[in-house]
């Protein structure tokens, strides 16, 4: 199957306040909004990402489905996540699950959520520690860090 298009869809009764949310803090535009569904998407990495928010109660989900999202995480991959723990984490008070760090397997990161309480994880590649390093199919750390 070819795919032209892959994108997550948050489920919320919150379409308005969330689509906000992401274009505040996460720089995504909006490029289709109704009181429903809002499509979103961020061109200023080096590829163009896009998120959708639904209204679960919208006739177009099935019955059993209609709930608001929970259970997954969105991860950012970002080139500064010192910078971006600062604008987000301690500028613009968002909520703070997981403190910034360093992990053994190539990721310095922190934890915050959305206002669904979707669990977003701000991350930047670090080179992973030897025990981790031969997991890698690819060396996706060695094209962000030029000393390695």
């Amino acid at each position: 199957m070819k795919s032209n298009s892959f994108y997550p869809v948050i489920q919320t009764e919150q379409v308005a306040s969330t689509a906000a949310f992401y274009t505040e803090h996460f720089g995504f535009e909006v490029v289709f909004q109704s009181d429903w569904y809002v499509s979103l998407k961020a061109l200023q990495g080096s590829a163009p990402f896009e998120l959708a928010i639904l209204n679960f109660n919208h006739e177009t989900i099935p019955a059993p489905f209609r709930k608001s999202a929970k259970g997954f995480i969105l991860n950012f991959e970002v080139d500064d996540v010192n910078a971006a723990y600062e604008r987000l984490i301690e500028r613009s008070k968002l909520p703070l699950h997981l403190e910034l760090r360093d992990e053994e397997f190539g990721q310095r990161h922190f934890m915050t959520s959305d206002p669904n309480g979707v669990l977003i994880d701000v991350i930047s590649i670090i080179p992973p520690s030897e025990a981790f390093s031969h997991q890698y199919q690819e060396e996706v750390w060695k094209a962000t860090d030029p000393s390695v």
